[in-house]
């Protein structure tokens, strides 16, 4: 059946809406073009448009013809702001930005372990109004929180889960109550960042694809066909409770000590650095992600040389023009590559399971550490699934390592405030 008059203007808007989001401003006759829409069917919904508050002139642009210049039409950006949050056990960073996604401020305050649940609640959320008031906004539309632990599918809420601080469910209760005309909604961190390497980072190219978080904790989020997977409970990707070989006991409901936390969480992975004779980035204690960090820097190097002293051997050296050996890697180099080994032993064992239920084709290396390890460590991994699986995998470092949680909350808040926006019917002119 035909689409009534109301219902083609509607789809109309919405279509020059997201033109004006993907490629930015536009002038009638380029959203003439984009949308296949006649002139005044343009016309119509420009005027539309700017009447409802969602688009303005942002400028002019000379176009080959007589008369005056085209009027360039833009999203007005104001019209809504946004904020995203990323919990974390340690602290907590807060970013706001417009309705387009552009950043306007943004602050991290670490919350100690120590500091009782309603102070700690009472500092994440000051931060919240510091960094509302810094980008110059009077008031939020949409939060989006990304924050570690299982979200009830029905509810929406942050479940309790055991090791997280309380402080984590009462934050998302207490923003609710200091911005009751907010829409304030969490999911887990993984689950974002998962949607932030797929729509900014490395996995653009992939409808299937699961990615590992490696960092404080492990986690994991898998994307089927272009949709991310929850589960019946929202557990999907609790890797860190996956049983595994190479742990002293099994894992239990309310501990994940025993699984595959205890091979690749933080801990774990600095132990293993220490048994290998990896040390701390100089002046620096010893973390996760300064040991992978350094020990990955230590192997580049030394491939590097490797390369100098191979091209020194086959073109010659010296006034005699004999030829150089390659000197062996330094201790230093050998303790790095022994220690990245087997932390992709580590490693794999995870990928490997989830290759075997999954097939995704794809695993991301995600989170600090898994930034930190860079292409040394996928390229590990993905040797050593190779010979574990005969199913194609490839294995590739993120390239938002940490940041893709906020990056990822802050995608689903304004997805989620442009849907509400740019929905047709009537739109209320006050601006949030």
């Amino acid at each position: 059946m035909p689409a009534s008059p109301s219902t083609a203007r509607a789809i109309n808007d919405r279509l020059a809406l997201r033109l004006l989001q993907q490629e930015g401003p536009l002038t009638a006759g380029q959203l003439k073009q984009l949308t296949g829409l006649s002139r005044p069917t343009v016309a119509d919904l420009v005027e539309r448009l700017t009447a409802a508050g969602l688009i303005t002139v942002v400028g002019e642009a000379g176009e080959q013809r007589r008369g005056p210049n085209a009027k360039v039409y833009g999203i007005v950006a104001d019209r809504a702001h946004l904020a995203a949050l990323d919990i974390r056990t340690e602290g907590v960073s807060v970013t706001v930005a417009d309705l387009v996604g552009r950043v306007l401020a943004g602050a991290s305050a670490p919350i100690g372990d120590d500091m009782g649940t309603g102070p700690a609640v009472e500092q994440a959320v000051a931060l919240v109004e510091s960094v509302v008031k810094e980008a110059g906004a009077d008031r939020l539309h949409t939060v989006g929180i990304g924050a570690p632990g299982l979200i009830d599918p029905a509810s929406g809420e942050l479940r309790d889960s055991s090791g997280l601080p309380q402080w984590h469910r009462r934050l998302v209760a207490a923003l609710q109550e200091r911005l009751p005309e907010a829409r304030v909604s969490v999911e887990n961190e993984t689950n974002l960042a998962a949607l932030a390497e797929q729509r900014d980072g490395v996995a653009q190219d992939r409808d299937t694809f699961v990615l590992l978080w490696l960092g404080h904790g492990t986690g994991a989020a898998v994307v089927l066909d272009g949709a991310l997977r929850r589960g019946a409970s929202g557990g999907t990707g609790e890797i860190g409770f996956l049983p595994v070989p190479g742990t002293a006991t099994l894992p239990s409901s309310t501990d994940c000590e025993g699984g595959f936390h205890s091979l690749a969480a933080s801990v774990a992975v600095v132990d293993l650095a220490a048994q290998c004779g990896v040390p701390a980035e100089p002046g620096q204690e010893p973390s996760a992600v300064g040991v992978v960090r350094a020990a990955a820097g230590l192997v580049r190097s030394a491939v590097r040389s490797a390369v100098r002293e191979v091209r020194g051997v086959e073109t010659g050296a010296g006034a005699s023009g004999t030829a150089r050996a390659c000197p062996a890697a330094s201790p230093g180099a050998v303790s790095a590559a022994r220690f990245l080994d087997a932390l992709a032993d580590r490693v794999a064992v995870g990928v490997a399971s989830v290759v075997a239920i999954l097939d995704p084709g794809c695993v991301v290396l995600g989170g600090e550490v898994g930034q930190a390890g860079g292409d040394e460590l996928a390229a590990r991994v993905q040797d050593r699934i190779a010979r574990m699986t005969p199913l194609p995998t490839e294995v590739r470092t993120t390239t938002l390592g940490g940041s893709a949680v906020l990056r990822g909350a802050l995608l689903t808040a304004r997805d989620r405030a442009q849907e509400e926006l740019f929905t047709p019917g009537e739109r209320p002119v006050r601006r949030w």
